[in-house]
C-alpha cells in the first residue's frame, strides 16, 4: 500500500484527526513535492513512539532544535514508504537496531506547526509537518547512543513520566497522550 492509500484508509480517532486528515489530503492533492523539504509550506514526516514489550518504558531522544525530549522521526526525503522512514529514523536517532511497528498501522495523524529555527547553520522558516506516527516496539536492553547532530540524549523513560519529560513542548504532549492511550488498543 502506498503512502497516500495508507493515509486515506486511516480512521481518525477524534475531531482533531478528522480535520488534520482533511488538511493533509488537501495538501497532498495540491502539492507534488510534499515528500521533500523543497516544499517550504508543508511536508510529510514519519515518526515512532517507541515502547518496550512490557509497556513500561518509552525510548525518547532530547532534540537539539526543540530542547525537549520527544519521539523519533523525520522527513521523508523523497521516500514513499512511511513505515520504512519511521523505522529508519528510530535507528538513526537512537543507535538501536531492533525495532518493529506495533500492529503495522498508523497510530496517530497530526499537523504539527514547526517554528522557525536554525539547522546546520541555515535558517529554516516556520512550516507544517504532516505527521504520520506509529507505535514501535524496541528492546530496552539494547545499547543506544546519541546522534550528536540531532540530539543530546537518548534514554528509556518510565512510561508514567513521559509528560514530565516533554513539558517544554505542550503541543506535543497532546500527541503523546493520544499515543499512550493507543498502546493497549494496539496490543490486542
Amino acid at each position: 500500500m502506498n503512502y497516500y492509500e495508507e493515509i486515506l484508509e486511516y480512521l481518525p480517532k477524534n475531531e482533531q484527526e478528522i480535520k488534520d486528515k482533511e488538511l493533509i489530503l488537501d495538501v497532498m492533492e495540491k502539492y507534488e513535492d510534499i515528500l521533500t523539504r523543497k516544499n517550504i509550506v508543508a511536508h510529510l514526516t514519519a515518526s515512532g513512539f517507541i515502547i518496550n514489550r512490557k509497556k513500561t518504558k518509552v525510548l525518547m531522544i532530547h532534540h537539539n532544535i526543540y530542547n525537549s525530549w520527544g519521539w523519533t522521526g523525520g522527513h521523508m526525503d523523497g521516500d514513499r514508504d512511511l513505515k520504512k522512514v519511521a523505522l529508519k529514523e528510530a535507528r538513526e536517532e537512537t543507535g538501536g537496531k531492533n525495532f518493529e511497528i506495533l500492529n503495522d498501522k498508523i497510530a496517530t495523524l497530526d499537523v504539527i506547526p514547526v517554528k522557525s529555527h536554525y539547522k546546520n547553520g541555515n535558517f529554516v522558516s516556520a512550516h507544517l509537518h504532516l505527521s504520520i506516527g506509529y507505535i514501535l516496539i524496541g528492546d530496552d536492553s539494547e545499547v543506544v547512543q546519541i546522534k550528536e547532530d540531532e540530539n543530546s540524549g537518548v534514554q528509556w523513560i518510565d512510561i508514567e513520566r513521559v509528560m514530565e519529560y516533554t513539558e517544554n513542548e505542550p503541543h506535543m504532549q497532546y500527541i503523546y497522550g493520544k499515543l499512550l492511550n493507543e498502546i493497549d488498543v494496539f496490543f490486542k
